[in-house]
């Protein structure tokens, strides 16, 4: 129920946001697991910018758009214990608690390989508190940067002769994932993918031509690979992804 009712808010939250699936249950995984602001984490073709709730407002502008237009953050809340709110004796106590955080996830622009923005915190221009990579910008400002990972299809073949299965992942920055599969006789723990980047993880496996099947595990959960819309369902009825090596 706790990841229903959360999943649910966030929808509610993000609004209009159009890019990466933003109610699945690997981005709220990755929000929920932020015990603060960090620096910018980049979640399949956006980028997720965070900052203190205690602000009264922060809003975060892009170099791309000449810093025409402000993203206002929005709070995340997260939702407090049920045996919390049945205690909690005011008149319509809120169900939900500040996270502590501020949040904005902007979609990553084509052709962009380093993402440059400045933030307006409490009416006062900055660069990004959380993010120590700055460069000089104009006006005496300086800029925030996010250099981009080479984007690449989750699940893909490489064209050499035996094959090969490229994973990628994202999550919060100095976790653990993993990826089971028909490869491994469905072990969970037999291949950990290997952090390149920040909140960015990636596994090469060398296999022969042939299709397989493939899911994510992270926080104990199983998960299908949000960047391979291929997918079927194996005998027990449970849905997993799907990849082809040719």
């Amino acid at each position: 129920m706790k990841r229903i009712i959360t999943a649910l808010f966030l929808i509610v939250c993000i609004g209009t946001i159009h890019a990466a699936d933003l109610a699945s249950d690997d981005f709220i995984s990755l929000l929920l697991s932020l015990s603060g602001p960090v620096s910018p984490v980049v979640y399949q073709d956006s980028v997720i910018f965070t900052a203190s709730s205690s602000y009264r407002r922060v809003g975060i502008s892009f170099a791309y758009e000449g810093f025409s237009k402000v993203y206002w953050l929005q709070k995340l809340l997260v939702p407090r214990d049920p045996a919390e709110v049945a205690a909690d004796t005011r008149k319509n106590a809120d169900p939900n608690r500040d996270s502590g955080i501020l949040f904005h996830v902007q979609v990553i622009p084509d052709g962009i390989k380093n993402l440059e923005y400045r933030m307006i915190i409490d009416g006062l221009w900055t660069s990004d508190p959380n993010n120590p990579q700055v460069v000089a910008g104009s006006g005496g400002i300086n800029n925030s940067r996010v250099s981009l990972p080479v984007s690449s299809v989750a699940a893909s073949t490489t064209g050499n002769a035996s094959g090969a299965l490229r994973f990628s992942f994202t999550a919060a920055p100095g976790d653990t994932v993993t990826v089971a599969g028909s490869f491994n006789n469905w072990d969970p723990f037999m291949y950990e993918m290997k952090e390149t980047a920040r909140g960015s993880y990636s596994l090469t496996l060398s296999l022969p031509p042939g299709t397989y099947q493939y899911v994510f595990f992270y926080h104990g959960e199983r998960l299908l690979d949000p960047n391979n819309p291929e997918k079927v369902y194996t005998r027990d009825g449970k849905a997993v992804s799907m990849v082809t090596i040719k």
